[in-house]
């Protein structure tokens, strides 16, 4: 089933790379990755505000930047002070990273009964979404419009930093994050926890707006091109498209969840 991105065209903290875990769960275990690296200002501040992110083994400023952590944070053990062109050969070629860069694990994943099904909450599933920038952008606009969570493929989805950090603008650490092994196990359990799940599909019959209750919802956005897989989406109560009277019929994952989340946002009767 196609999702809308495409086919009308998708403070508790997490872990590392995925070696194990249940569906039923949403929490499997990671281990450290030595080339788990951040950078921008945005996403190291948060992650240093952030008191369950593990401790990194690692942090890159300049001078000038070395003076605000430490009148933000005070001296921080794993610092290193260099100038820019020194920090950039530590980091993947073109990284922007501000003069500041932190590498250590990711911060914990969460169980999915962590997530309160309460009037009004919104969680995002994103069903093999791979770009880690577009992961970020949606991990940033889910921040911004008071999503609960957002739930990821441990196998099919990108690691919470790099490039996915920079773009998410911190709210890795904001955000909570479940990685589960099978979605729709996944979908099945959030069922039994009172969550109605909602797939975004551009043939669907109603619009996003008629399919919204108010009540607790999880959006399911599927990958680019091939859209909500069938057996996630056959574990939705419901599907939705997102009108577009401009005719023009395509939206990439990352616009399609901020809209999607807007709408979501906006109160009901």
């Amino acid at each position: 089933m196609a999702s809308q991105h495409e086919r009308n065209a998708g403070r508790k903290r997490r872990g590392s790379p995925v070696t194990s875990g249940s569906a039923g769960s949403g929490k499997p275990r990671f281990q450290a990755n030595s080339g788990d690296w951040i950078w921008g200002v945005h996403a190291v501040e948060a992650a240093l505000s952030n008191p369950g992110r593990p401790a990194p083994r690692r942090i890159l400023a300049t001078p000038e930047r070395t003076l605000e952590l430490e009148r933000r944070f005070g001296v921080l053990a794993p610092l290193e002070v260099m100038d820019g062109p020194a920090l950039a050969r530590n980091l993947p070629a073109g990284a922007a990273h501000q003069g500041l860069a932190l590498e250590g694990p990711e911060p914990e994943s969460v169980d999915l009964e962590e997530f309160t099904a309460e009037p009004g909450a919104v969680l995002l599933m994103l069903d093999q979404v791979t770009d880690p920038g577009n992961v970020g952008a949606i991990l940033r606009s889910a921040a911004a419009f008071g999503a609960k969570g957002l739930i990821l493929q441990d196998r099919r989805a990108p690691r919470l930093s790099g490039a996915l950090a920079k773009a998410a603008a911190g709210a890795v650490d904001i955000l909570p994050v479940a990685r589960t092994v099978n979605l729709s196990r996944a979908l099945e359990r959030l069922s039994d926890l009172g969550w109605r799940a909602v797939g975004l599909d551009g043939g669907a019959a109603r619009d996003l707006s008629e399919v919204l209750d108010g009540g607790p919802v999880v959006l399911v956005l599927g990958s680019e091109g091939e859209g909500v897989r069938r057996l996630v989406a056959e574990h939705c109560d419901d599907t939705a498209r997102i009108p577009m009277p401009g005719g023009f019929e395509s939206l990439n994952v990352a616009a399609a969840a901020a809209v999607a989340l807007y709408e979501a946002a906006r109160p009901r009767r």
